[in-house]
């Protein structure tokens, strides 16, 4: 893989910026859906599974963007330590074409695959 170009590096900088802004109005306006359940309001039985189920799953996409967000710092931070775009298991550049996808990716595709099969 060939190191990143200032060109590129300033264009996945600024998504990685803008990724961070989205997801931080996210977390902000979902908040209030992830909120607990007040199971003495006075409704259907099917209503608080509902409701139930509404907030378990606004709990995990919180959860997820969550997590993204602190990928996209730890990016970000990488970029003013002058090492954003090197994988941090094999320190090889990680490429521009799964950066451009994932730009808060910390390992190459090689290094990916082989933690996620240690995983499973």
């Amino acid at each position: 893989m060939e190191e990143l170009t200032a060109a590129q590096q300033t264009k996945l900088h600024n998504q990685l910026l803008n990724l961070q802004e989205e997801l931080k109005l996210l977390l902000t306006d979902s908040s209030a859906s992830s909120q607990v359940v007040d199971l003495a309001q006075p409704i259907g039985r099917l209503s608080r599974m509902d409701a139930l189920q509404q907030q378990a799953m606004a709990k995990a996409n919180r959860a997820g963007h969550q997590q993204r967000l602190t990928l996209i710092e730890a990016a970000l931070l990488t970029i003013k330590l002058g090492r954003y775009g090197e994988c941090r298991r094999c320190e090889e550049p990680i490429g521009y074409s799964r950066l451009n996808v994932r730009p808060e990716s910390p390992f190459c595709l090689d290094c990916q695959k082989q933690s996620e099969q240690t995983h499973v």
